[in-house]
């Protein structure tokens, strides 16, 4: 599960990303509320623990903006502001939930868990994707097609899933990197370049016709053969 972590605490904030990691948490956090707008709206995250009062950027406009930009992803204000008003405001801007410092990590943890959960449940996906003649499983990780079925690593899948959820449409680089790897992350462009090589094998391995196409300068889109097969800049 990954999470971002918006607290300009510095001294809270690395305390609770190091806590988070430690129970198996990818954490990826911020100290303003102008990155914390600029990684939220990336829609990568599972839930985003968000400080109330963010140099920048409030945290209140910061969840604005979110919601206004259609980013669903389970918000927990944190905020030394715990009067009624405050928590009225905050949970009728979109917050899901909202905690008052001081608190204990393990309440953190069990809120967490409440807004995943319920997150989960209102917006449940199918357990697979299909895209022309192939079968995805996130949950055993397994691309089948005509030919069978190929275990797909962790980046693999999270790259397919990307493309899945957009077939026929061009995806950016700075997407894909963000998508798979996080905004934290100090992976080289040249790293996506290889795992798209390794997804168009496993692709090939279980007989599928689709095809990852480059978009020169842009980005990759996943295409049956017979579409585009003359659109410009693709190969």
């Amino acid at each position: 599960m990954r999470i971002l972590l918006a607290e300009d605490d510095k001294d809270l904030n690395k305390a609770l990303a190091w806590q988070l990691t430690g129970r198996g948490y990818s954490v990826d956090s911020c100290c303003d509320g102008d990155e914390a707008l600029y990684y939220g709206a990336q829609d990568i995250y599972d839930v985003i623990l968000l400080d109330r009062m963010l140099p920048c950027l409030d945290g209140t406009k910061v969840l604005a903006a979110l919601r206004e930009q259609s980013v669903r992803t389970p918000v927990i204000l944190i905020t030394a502001l715990g009067t009624l008003e405050d928590k009225i405001e905050g949970l009728d801007l979109g917050a899901d939930d909202y905690l008052v410092k001081p608190f204990e990590f393990e309440e953190l943890l069990a809120r967490i868990r409440c807004v995943t959960r319920r997150s989960a449940a209102l917006n449940a996906e199918p357990d697979t994707l299909a895209c022309h003649d192939i079968t995805w499983s996130g949950r055993d990780m397994s691309l089948t097609g005509p030919a069978g079925v190929s275990t797909l690593s962790r980046r693999e899948g999270s790259l397919l899933e990307s493309l899945l959820h957009a077939p026929g449409q061009t995806i950016s680089r700075e997407t894909l990197l963000l998508k798979v790897w996080g905004p934290d992350s100090d992976v080289e462009d040249g790293n996506l370049d290889n795992y798209v090589y390794f997804l168009r094998r496993r692709l090939k391995a279980v007989g599928s016709l689709l095809q990852i196409k480059t978009v020169r300068g842009v980005g990759y889109r996943l295409a049956p053969p017979h579409k585009n097969r003359r659109a410009q800049g693709a190969s």
